[in-house]
């Protein structure tokens, strides 16, 4: 059974860091495309960085990659997305999706399974 689960998000100042966590299981994530995707209340979701199943990342959002990174550990089936120097206007629901292919898309219809959601909130 796929299961991705989001963790790490919470309250933090403007400038300040968080390091969110996705825990995958049901399958290997080595050769597999996994997404960062966040949604603020009124808004659309979208998509803020993928890792590829082999390659770089992509960011999707401008700026993205000057103040987040992305990273993964195989054999723990672990994504994690850093980001740093969070604004008030980062405050969202941040889900992590796959679609178990080795691609990335920014298009969240392209992803077939999804976690729940962790919160970031950046106060100002």
């Amino acid at each position: 059974q796929v299961q991705l689960v989001e963790s790490g998000g919470g309250v933090v100042q403007s400038g300040g860091s968080l390091t969110l966590s996705c825990q995958v299981s049901g399958f290997q994530v080595d050769y597999v495309a996994v997404a960062w995707f966040r949604q603020a209340p009124g808004t659309e979701r979208e998509a803020v960085f993928c890792i590829r199943g082999t390659g770089p990342w992509v960011p999707y959002l401008d700026g993205v990659e000057n103040r987040s990174t992305v990273s993964r550990d195989n054999a723990k089936k672990i994504i994690t997305l850093q980001m740093d120097n969070l604004k008030p206007d980062h405050t969202a629901m941040y889900y992590c999706a796959t679609d178990r292919r080795l691609g990335c898309s920014g298009d969240g219809r392209q992803y077939k399974f999804w976690g729940h959601g962790t919160q970031v909130t950046v106060s100002s």
